[in-house]
């Protein structure tokens, strides 16, 4: 275990950063679908890569204990960005 203040390990940056990095860029696709909406070409093509080329058509269960449906794959990623869950599975 490292000590308590000291500085990550070159190992430890790569991973801390790698994570970060992806948050960002999953924290800028909520603000696009928050600011554009569902319908947007953009929104539509990200949704179609995270789903390997298709959107799911609704209802959507997820992994979520208590909050499992959702009517489609909009309010489901919708739903991801307001509680700041961006990688919760469906």
């Amino acid at each position: 275990a490292q000590q308590p203040g000291t500085p990550l390990s070159d190992q430890e940056y790569h991973q801390f950063f790698k994570f970060l990095r992806i948050t960002i860029q999953a924290s800028t696709a909520c603000h696009l679908r928050e600011q554009y909406g569902c319908k947007n070409s953009l929104v539509q093509r990200l949704d179609e890569y995270e789903n390997h080329g298709v959107i799911p058509p609704g209802p959507i269960c997820s992994e979520l204990p208590g909050n499992p449906f959702f009517h489609n794959f909009c309010t489901f990623s919708l739903y991801r960005c307001i509680m700041k869950k961006y990688f919760l599975k469906v």
